[in-house]
């Protein structure tokens, strides 16, 4: 068993994030001591807000406010005005040009349906997340980029709308990926603001992705200095080489 507080608290510290690491984990059974949510949410990714500082366990009704998100989802159960709710927001976007039929079929979705959703902090994790979200700036996603690459074989891919399709695409795919977002998660969510993205690492490499997180970021804190030092030498009209910058690293 993982130690999850330890991956937690390792890729926090790292990147120095606002809030912590999100495990999202579908499953058909409820752990004891993991409550419902306490009051209704406007959509599903409202629960990755929650998820920074609380584990929840959702059900499909819980879901009732977010079509787009309950279909990404795949959520068994989902209330009987599902389909509707679902048929009317697609009208509704593709009246405004914001998404096409083409789109809306290539979306992913999870390819078996579930009874629960549960979301918390990592590193209150007692099984492996299905994934890990981390809301993360852009000077933080460089070094989870690089992480990603080092793990993954390959740049991780940048979704947009819908936000929700971040989780399928991951799970799916085996691979870590960043969403940009949507207009929805950025409505709904204080914690999405303009310089944060929502990135998705998937549960089965979390422990190699918090290694290389650790490792590139120190890099990155070395090598920047680097680039600061060497920038103010040559703007004051020194011509330093490689090696002499190094050496006025601390």
């Amino acid at each position: 068993m993982a130690d999850w507080a330890a991956v937690s608290q390792q890729i926090e510290d790292a990147l120095e994030l606002a809030k912590p690491p999100v495990s999202v984990r579908f499953a058909n059974c409820v752990p004891a001591g993991i409550e419902p949510p306490a009051s209704p949410v406007p959509a599903g990714c409202s629960f990755w807000e929650l998820g920074t500082s609380t584990s929840i366990a959702t059900k499909a009704v819980h879901h009732r406010h977010c079509p787009i998100g309950v279909y990404t989802h795949n959520l068994a159960n989902a209330p009987a005005t599902q389909p509707h709710e679902l048929e009317t927001a697609l009208s509704a976007m593709q009246g405004l040009d914001y998404v096409r039929l083409s789109e809306v079929e290539a979306l992913p979705t999870m390819p078996t349906s579930s009874q629960y959703v549960l979301y918390g902090p990592l590193g209150d994790a007692t099984q492996r997340p299905s994934l890990a979200l981390l809301f993360a700036r852009a000077s933080q996603g460089l070094i989870i980029t690089e992480a990603l690459s080092r793990v993954d074989g390959g740049f991780p891919i940048a979704m947009g709308r819908p936000a929700c399709a971040l989780i399928p695409q991951v799970i799916n795919s085996a691979r870590s990926a960043v969403s940009l977002g949507c207009c929805g998660a950025r409505g709904y969510l204080d914690t999405l603001s303009d310089d944060v993205a929502l990135w998705g690492l998937h549960g089965d490499k979390l422990e190699a992705y918090a290694k290389e997180i650790v490792t590139l970021a120190k890099a990155n804190a070395v090598l920047t200095q680097f680039h600061q030092t060497r920038r103010v030498a040559i703007e004051s009209g020194e011509t330093p080489t490689v090696g002499e910058s190094l050496q006025k690293l601390n």
